[in-house]
């Protein structure tokens, strides 16, 4: 999408960006992105950069970072700070690995679990629900 001459209004700039108004809105609150001033009597107008900058924010959170890391990585956006930015990704990807490890271990259980609520016949005590109540 092209810019607009005179800039994107709050809503092209969340349309342009494939987010809500609302989360705009959001990333200023949490100043992940700057307020542009309001011209008297008109309304505030964004940049490409915040376009942008609404992107970057996007995929860092599409990769699992939080807002808290993404303001970290935006710190670093001009490119020159690879260590630092490898730093959050190296941290990022543990995390990524330890929830993948927890994931699996669910995904067993589950499947024990699942297995077994289809072999029981009559009035047994269903093993999910007992499992989950912590009983044998």
């Amino acid at each position: 999408m092209k810019t607009p001459s005179d800039g994107f209004s709050i809503g092209l700039l969340a349309e342009a960006a494939g987010v809500g108004v609302e989360t705009i809105r959001f990333y200023q609150r949490k100043r992940l992105l700057p307020e542009p001033e309001r011209p008297r009597g008109s309304i505030r107008r964004y940049a490409d950069d915040d376009l942008a900058r609404v992107r970057f924010i996007k995929s860092a959170q599409r990769l699992g970072f939080s807002l808290d890391e993404v303001s970290e990585l935006l710190k670093l956006e001009d490119g020159a700070h690879c260590d630092e930015a490898r730093s959050l990704a190296e941290r990022k990807l543990e995390d990524v690995r330890v929830r993948l490890a927890d994931l699996l271990t669910i995904e067993s259980v589950l499947s024990q679990l699942v297995a077994r609520c289809g072999a029981t016949r009559g009035a047994v005590t269903c093993p999910l629900i007992a499992s989950l109540q912590g009983r044998p």
